[in-house]
């Protein structure tokens, strides 16, 4: 029996973009037994994946970061024997961890910081999206048995028809929210909007003012009911927003976990965030969703998938300055975003709304 390890201990986001991975994986071996390697942070996106069979975390910047305890994991991992490591991570920590795991074939991409720990290198594709550039992690597990000619990826997609991120809320996720939202005196069959003002990076984050006077907008013009969706670490900036605001909205942001606002953002017409994790929430849900695009673009791919979505940018020589964006604007101007009106960013908001 195979057994297969994946390496992912970057973002949230970057996480939910690796869903298809597991998934395409499970199609190419049935009877493997799949493992994946997270943090702490991002362990609840496969909370009952029926693709995996086990979660291993590794809180990089906890305890285990010490070298006691990164032998510790070491050790486990060699004693599970696996026999081949996936690594959507470009990251050197990563790679020579499964290279110490004594892993024989280690596949990752050729512009990863540790591709010197690889077996196998695969051409790192920046004009295709993450879930997509994530398959073709694959391709040597296609080509080498079967001895073929390469596959483009439609050819892949054609294997494995919904690349979606998936994830997986419990009953008791969708009773929760049921019981928030009617706490919160909102209806399920109202007009809800979900608006996820947060980023890890200042520079990808839209000014919070105008997020309130979109709120207030939708809530005048489209009678929508505000969500504001986020993190225990967004709680600060939804309650900013909201003091801002004409009428307050509700904040589920620091009272919600990853699946919960899931659950959430299921039940809104139109998911309006910054280029950051809700955006591949959205994704999996379906939620037609307006991305705002600051520092980083689209193109580096990791923009909503799928159809139903708009992204807002401008275009301007400094852009990008980051793949993940900065802490502050290399150019102390910040009009990547300072420059995307309210109104515009309403209109799009209007024009999902009405389909």
């Amino acid at each position: 029996m195979h057994k297969i390890l994946i390496i992912q201990t970057a973002f949230l986001g970057d996480v939910i973009l690796t869903t298809p991975l597991v998934k395409a994986t499970r199609k190419l071996f049935p009877d493997a037994k799949i493992s994946f390697l997270l943090i702490p942070q991002t362990k609840e996106v496969f909370s009952d994946n029926p693709y995996l069979d086990e979660i291993i975390v590794y809180d990089k910047k906890g305890e285990e970061k010490k070298s006691k305890d990164f032998l510790h994991l070491l050790k486990k991992l060699r004693q599970r024997n696996f026999d081949l490591a996936l690594f959507p991570h470009r990251s050197l920590r990563s790679a020579l961890l499964a290279y110490l795991s004594k892993i024989p074939r280690r596949i990752g991409f050729d512009k990863s910081d540790g591709s010197i720990f690889f077996t196998e290198k695969i051409k790192y594709n920046s004009s295709i999206h993450e879930i997509e550039r994530n398959l073709t992690l694959l391709k040597p597990l296609i080509l080498k048995p079967l001895n073929i000619e390469p596959l483009n990826i439609k050819q892949l997609n054609f294997e494995i028809p919904n690349l979606s991120p998936e994830l997986y809320p419990s009953d008791e996720d969708i009773l929760f929210v049921r019981r928030f939202l009617k706490d919160s005196k909102v209806d399920e069959k109202e007009k809800i909007i979900a608006i996820a003002p947060g980023s890890v990076w200042e520079t990808k984050r839209w000014l919070a003012q105008r997020f309130a006077q979109v709120a207030d907008l939708l809530i005048e013009k489209e009678k929508a009911k505000i969500i504001l969706v986020g993190g225990a670490e967004d709680k600060q900036l939804c309650q900013e927003i909201s003091a801002m605001m004409k009428k307050r909205p509700v904040i589920a942001a620091g009272k919600t976990t990853v699946l919960q606002s899931a659950v959430i953002i299921s039940k809104s017409k139109v998911l309006l965030s910054n280029d950051s994790a809700p955006v591949h929430i959205a994704s999996a849900t379906k939620t037609p969703t307006v991305a705002i695009f600051g520092s980083t673009i689209p193109y580096f791919g990791f923009g909503p998938y799928g159809n139903d979505h708009t992204i807002i940018q401008k275009k301007l020589p400094c852009r990008p300055c980051g793949i993940h964006g900065k802490r502050k604007c290399p150019e102390k101007h910040f009009k990547c975003m300072k420059d995307i009106t309210t109104e515009e960013v309403f209109q799009a908001v209007s024009e999902l709304i009405k389909g």
